[in-house]
């Protein structure tokens, strides 16, 4: 397991059991897969991780390096006694879910890959795979922020912004199982360029990536969008660039109101890190948007970074059953 970041310890003093499972309990491989890390773990029923293993995505081969993240995990809770009955894998990219293949997913530069039919020949387990936000929106519903609502939206904002769409308990996919690209709403006519090839999509102003980008053509030093916020009151451009920011965001969450009626917005992301200087003006700006009804509840990510691996691990659970 070198190169491999133990972020659990996987195994307590006594020996018989990792973090808190019992020998011969029941647990899922889960991994969320992503365009710079690979974040696994060994999860037991209830959404506890008791074993967890990061790496990095490798720039080829990404496959081969999910099926040995995939092993290595299932080393880690065969050493423990412990029963593994299915694994999951959360990924980007337009998706069909229920036959497990991934029609384009341009971070991992892959095209019409049968991930499902893949990871069950090399695993011999039953297999989950989800798109990577709608997994997240399952668990932020199941543990975090979301739960006890049947109609809510999970708008992770981080180098992009994409959007878990959940009504009447069910997760709104689309036709060709790209439903969500939130952040390439164009919400800014005639707007600036965005590398999808529109103009004026919301996350070219509201990302980490944009906001940053912005903050920089416009004069200012290069600086990520966390130490931006962090002048803010006391430098006018990272003023000017961050409300423009949190305009364009309440503008696209006003109209997903509009559109979906959910009881509660939850965001996460690093974006949503920025506290009291991105929830109280968002807040405001949504009311004001709505002019005959009142605002959702718009909240923080309960599980932050880890929704979608515990996400997978929810599928994966579901396929073991």
């Amino acid at each position: 397991m070198s190169g491999t970041t133990v972020a659990t310890a996987l195994a307590d003093e006594q020996g018989d059991g990792v973090a808190g499972a019992d020998s011969g309990a029941p647990v899922v491989l889960a991994i969320d897969l992503g365009g710079t890390a690979m974040k696994g773990a060994v999860v037991a029923e209830g959404g506890a991780v008791v074993a967890e293993l990061t790496r990095p995505t490798p720039g080829s081969d990404i496959l081969g390096a999910l099926v040995t993240l995939f092993h290595d995990l299932r080393g880690v809770a065969g050493a423990a006694e412990l029963d593994v009955v299915g694994a999951g894998v959360a990924t980007p990219g337009m998706l069909d879910e229920q036959r497990g293949i991934v029609h384009y997913a341009s971070n991992l530069d892959w095209r019409d890959v049968p991930l499902l039919d893949i990871l069950q020949g090399e695993l011999d387990l039953p297999v989950a795979v989800g798109h990577d936000v709608r997994a997240a929106g399952l668990a932020e519903r199941t543990f975090g922020a979301a739960q006890g609502s049947d109609d809510f939206v999970l708008v992770p904002i981080g180098t992009g912004v994409a959007a878990a769409l959940v009504t009447a308990g069910g997760t709104i996919t689309g036709a060709t199982g790209a439903a969500g690209e939130f952040g390439h709403i164009p919400v800014v006519a005639g707007g600036e360029q965005c590398t999808c090839g529109q103009r004026g999509c919301l996350e070219v102003y509201m990302s980490g990536a944009g906001v940053a980008r912005r903050y920089r053509e416009a004069g200012g030093d290069a600086l990520s969008t966390r130490r931006i916020v962090a002048r803010l009151g006391s430098d006018p451009l990272a003023d000017r660039i961050w409300g423009e920011a949190v305009d364009v965001l309440a503008q696209g969450l006003t109209i997903l109101t509009l559109l979906l009626d959910p009881k509660v917005i939850v965001l996460g992301g690093g974006v949503s890190h920025a506290g009291d200087a991105l929830f109280s003006p968002l807040e405001r700006d949504v009311s004001a948007g709505l002019a005959w009804r009142e605002r959702p509840a718009i909240v923080r990510s309960g599980l932050g970074g880890d929704a979608g691996r515990a996400g997978a691990g929810l599928l994966a659970f579901g396929a073991a059953r």
